[in-house]
């Protein structure tokens, strides 16, 4: 604290001025020293960007491809929000070479993607289409030249449309198979290049929003009388899903272990999505209502990963609608992971559903828990909103999660393969008043500060961290009204590219050593 001695008439006003000022110049310094850079981040800590094929590439009738679940969920009336289809997205199929050099003007080090299992085997299975592995051949090494690491998700939603009319898809044990069999010729072409693999995207986002409420594809629930889904039992088929996707996961990585690992020395994880749950209160319900909302999310596929089964509070509500695991799969279960892949954007408050009149009539997945986690706390919003009604910006969150998984799962590694934020679509903004992202800003300065102090502070093993997403994109329901990007895309004039506020941030931020040794 700065002290100074009163002085009478023209010395005091003096003196005051003198305190503001150096008040000022210690803020500045403690600002400036608070600013975090990519080298404030342990040697070897990869940045990057995320995507997904479905939601990037279009082209969805070219060179072979075969169509997938959202083609068919995108083209039915009353399913995406402003009923566009993700048949052109951003068209990153023919423009990946744009996009990458953005990329690598921003100083990115990695790139993660995913693969259209159709365009590999336009039917599910069966005969390869040689023009999809052409292809994913000329983005991997696109990626390579520029200096960029690819990191591939296997799946990231979109299965084939052929396997759903088959067997159902992720309902059938049958999904396993071939699902390894696309894998394995995933790793046969492209894994002499590709070190770091995703098996699956959020499989409890599409077990519960494809499975439960029937709002993503393939659209099947059983709740309120199916007012909204032609099929499906909200109550079981969940967990079905979620079960042959451990396996599936399972079966590939002992594959991968086997037969490519001692070669081409990658590693493979799963991208889980995570919202960290805090007590609404400090009354012992409302803590034991967010610890199984928590189990009822992340528990569900990171405990039989990492411990062999489902979590206990996941056993003991759910009952014999919660399949098992024999021991030789758990066994095959248990272990598979080389690192945890963690895509979170935000915080809820969690609380005891202490009626549970809404579980009972839904009688679903979701409910199980019997947990209420919301934004709010009464009236009171947790943080600031983005666009998504979803999405309130708490960066407090971060540094909690991993310390959570640190704590619970032994300090595994951990990759941030998603975080970010969105703006709407608004078409009554200028380009240029629609590139001022201040608010992202905001949120990448906060969310990474809570991640550095989480490594620095408390010791967590996080490895990477992955921005959703280089450009505004076909964001899935929402179709085209929400803006992720750092890129904003003009969908009225030729998709072009132009770069918001936050991309000079990121610059920033990523070439700072570099910027800081060319003025030395």
């Amino acid at each position: 604290m700065i002290r100074m001695k009163e002085r009478r008439g023209n010395n005091n006003n003096i003196g005051f001025a003198i305190a503001i000022i150096l008040i000022l110049t210690n803020q500045i310094a403690i600002c400036c020293s608070a600013e975090i850079h990519r080298t404030s981040f342990p040697k070897g800590f990869v940045f990057g960007t995320a995507s997904s094929a479905f939601q990037y590439e279009g082209a969805v009738k070219e060179d072979g491809r075969g169509p997938s679940v959202w083609d068919k969920f995108s083209h039915t009336f009353g399913k995406i929000l402003d009923f566009s289809n993700g048949d052109i997205a951003v068209d990153h199929y023919h423009r990946y070479e744009e996009d990458i050099q953005l990329m690598k003007d921003m100083g990115m080090d990695a790139f993660r993607f995913s693969i259209s299992w159709s365009r590999i085997f336009p039917n599910g299975s069966g005969e390869i289409n040689q023009a999809g592995i052409d292809h994913y051949n000329k983005v991997i090494n696109a990626l390579l030249a520029k200096g960029i690491e690819p990191y591939v998700t296997l799946y990231h939603w979109d299965l084939p449309q052929a396997l759903a009319d088959k067997y159902n898809g992720w309902l059938s044990p049958d999904i396993i198979k071939d699902f390894a069999i696309y894998a394995e010729t995933c790793f046969h072409n492209f894994g002499d290049r590709v070190k770091h693999w995703i098996t699956f995207n959020e499989p409890h986002t599409f077990a519960t929003q494809g499975y439960d409420v029937g709002l993503q594809a393939p659209g099947r629930c059983s709740i309120l009388l199916r007012l909204f889904c032609p099929a499906g039992n909200s109550a079981t088929e969940p967990y079905i899903v979620g079960h042959h996707v451990l396996l599936s996961h399972a079966t590939v990585a002992d594959i991968y272990r086997k037969k490519y690992k001692d070669v081409q020395h990658g590693s493979l994880g799963i991208a889980f999505d995570v919202i960290w749950y805090e007590p609404q209160t400090n009354k012992k319900e409302d803590v034991e209502a967010a610890q199984r909302a928590q189990d009822f999310q992340l528990g569900w596929f990171l405990d039989p990963l990492m411990f062999g089964d489902y979590p206990s509070s996941m056993r003991s509500r759910v009952g014999s609608r919660l399949p098992k695991f024999s021991q030789s799969e758990a066994n095959l279960v248990k272990g598979s992971l080389d690192f945890v892949g963690i895509n979170h954007y935000t915080t809820f408050y969690a609380r005891q559903n202490s009626t549970n009149i809404l579980g009972v009539l839904l009688n679903d997945s979701i409910s199980d828990s019997g947990a209420i986690t919301l934004p709010f706390n009464g009236t009171k919003a947790i943080g600031e909103r983005a666009n998504s009604i979803w999405l309130y910006i708490v960066p407090r969150g971060m540094r909690s999660l991993m310390n959570y998984i640190k704590q619970k799962y032994g300090n595994p590694p951990v990759i941030i393969t998603e975080n970010g934020m969105d703006d709407a679509n608004n078409i009554f903004i200028s380009i240029k008043d629609a590139l001022k992202d201040e608010k992202r800003i905001r949120y990448h300065t906060g969310y990474l500060s809570s991640l550095l102090d989480s490594i620095k502070e408390d010791g967590c093993n996080v490895k990477g961290y992955f921005v959703w997403s280089l450009l505004d994109n076909w964001e899935w329901a929402a179709g085209y009204t929400s803006r992720f990007g750092l890129y904003f895309v003009d969908y009225r004039d030729n998709l072009k590219r132009y770069p918001k506020q936050s991309v000079q941030w990121f610059k920033n931020f990523l070439n700072h050593s570099t910027a800081a040794a060319d003025t030395n």
